[in-house]
């Protein structure tokens, strides 16, 4: 079942109209009722164009967060192949918000970190939302220890609301646990390159996405702080999320004027959901290009790259 936001009631409408018809008409030769339900197709498919041709920033921020959006085991599933998952931090435990392991990406040897949602009640309950605790970036750490000894280049793919805020997680040193995943890509002498596919929330986010390369889906978002809690900061008022989203400047388009994104990708009329297989290759395409970039650049060039870019924000684009 197609699962609709606030703004695409309209089109829930048409399209579930469409339905209707073709459900009326099944097993029968009424070819009047198939042709309404061809119309009402093309005015769904127009009013889709149309919606997605000029978001808000809150919208952005719905579509990101939709439900079918494809997640991070989607990507691993459709892009790497001989993927052998690698669990544990080795020092308290293997946190599910966080997956990653070798793989090969079209053949290139590779390691894929990334935080994964679930897709249903049972799998988000078991990934926490894709908010990791300390030992989730833990875990990333070793991970990408382990790729900088080998030589092999880094892929993140990043989805989260942010860095899980409980009681447990702050006593087991969830701020230092992230400044230390931030500290270790800055210091990799291997490729690293990110890409936000839905939330990229906060310092949860940063941890995996100090990158050399970062790009975004077109309705993927990239904060702070989400719209609400910023929101809840600066009015004492939840509800002012939609004028929390417009001044964060979180959308893609935004940060590639900012030069935090280096590229922006694509999707599908209607978001990633609407067509996952097109999306995921889409990203593929993309992590490839992103790497062969840096195929001739060594360990000290990419430290310095890196390091200069993350320098550089904040030096352009803000008087604007």
């Amino acid at each position: 079942m197609t699962h609709y936001l606030e703004f695409e009631k309209p089109l829930a409408e048409i399209e579930g109209k469409a339905e209707e018809l073709r459900a009326m008409a099944r097993g029968s030769d009424e070819m009047d009722v198939e042709k309404e339900a061809a119309a009402l197709d093309q005015k769904a498919a127009e009013l889709l164009v149309s919606l997605y041709s000029d978001l808000t920033p809150w919208r952005k921020c719905q579509v990101a967060r939709h439900p079918d959006r494809p997640h991070c085991r989607d990507y691993i599933d459709a892009l790497f192949t001989q993927y052998t998952p690698l669990a544990g931090d080795r020092n308290f435990a293997d946190d599910h918000a966080v997956m990653g392991g070798l793989a090969r990406l079209n053949d290139r040897p590779v390691m894929v970190i990334g935080h994964e949602k679930g897709n249903d009640t049972k799998s988000r309950i078991e990934r926490n939302f894709g908010m990791a605790r300390p030992e989730g970036y833990r875990k990333a750490i070793r991970l990408m220890d382990m790729a900088d000894r080998f030589g092999l280049p880094v892929v993140t793919l990043v989805d989260t609301p942010g860095a899980y805020p409980g009681k447990g997680a702050e006593e087991r040193g969830q701020s230092e646990a992230i400044a230390r995943s931030t500290e270790k890509c800055l210091k990799l002498r291997v490729p690293l390159v990110s890409v936000i596919i839905g939330e990229g929330g906060s310092g949860g986010a940063v941890a995996f996405a100090t990158a050399n390369r970062v790009a975004m889906l077109e309705h993927s978002i990239y904060s702070v702080i989400s719209p609400e809690g910023c929101a809840s900061i600066l009015w004492k008022d939840a509800e002012k999320m939609r004028e929390a989203a417009e001044a964060l400047r979180l959308t893609a388009q935004d940060l590639f004027e900012l030069q935090v994104c280096d590229k922006i990708i694509r999707e599908p009329s209607g978001g990633a959901h609407r067509d996952a297989t097109a999306t995921m290759a889409a990203v593929g395409q993309s992590i490839e290009a992103m790497l062969v970039e840096m195929d001739d650049m060594d360990g000290d060039a990419l430290r310095t790259d890196r390091r200069e870019k993350y320098l550089a924000l904040g030096s352009t684009g803000l008087a604007a």
